[in-house]
């Protein structure tokens, strides 16, 4: 395995980057929030909160918590209040990448350009039909003069 030296994203710190994307240092303090987080989620007072509220609780910033919650750490059919945002809108969604409106959008957006992909192709097989037509046509007046 090539070892790479690589800038921390979250400090900036110089690291070799193996096995983590982060160094030990910023991967320990993440692994001291997830604590903090599942810590709190695990009283059941607390398991209406949101993503804000377990923020203001523990500290932890929303973005982490949000990281916890795609990575799978937090499980929420068990909180239902929590969710992260949907990459494309920014609504709080609870599995996936994007809400079922943008994902939609998008699935609309691919099939008009499959669509139109096979319209042009359509078009250019028409075309081409029209031109050996035409050549045709053109050698039998020759054959016939």
């Amino acid at each position: 395995m090539k070892n790479n030296l690589a800038n921390c994203p979250v400090c900036g710190e110089l690291f070799v980057k193996a096995l983590r994307p982060i160094c030990n240092k910023c991967f320990r303090k993440r692994e001291e929030n997830y604590e903090k987080v599942s810590t709190f989620l695990r009283k059941k007072s607390n398991r209406m909160a949101t993503v804000t509220e377990v923020y203001e609780k523990t500290g932890v910033s929303i973005q982490d918590i949000e990281q916890f919650i795609r990575e799978g750490r937090i499980q929420l059919k068990q909180f239902p209040n929590l969710g992260y945002p949907c990459e494309s809108c920014g609504a709080t969604i609870r599995e996936g990448r994007l809400c079922h409106g943008c994902a939609d959008n998008l699935k609309a957006g691919l099939d008009a350009g499959e669509k139109e992909k096979q319209f042009q192709q359509r078009k250019q097989a028409n075309e081409k039909a029209k031109e050996k037509n035409l050549y045709h046509s053109l050698q039998d007046r020759l054959k016939r003069d």
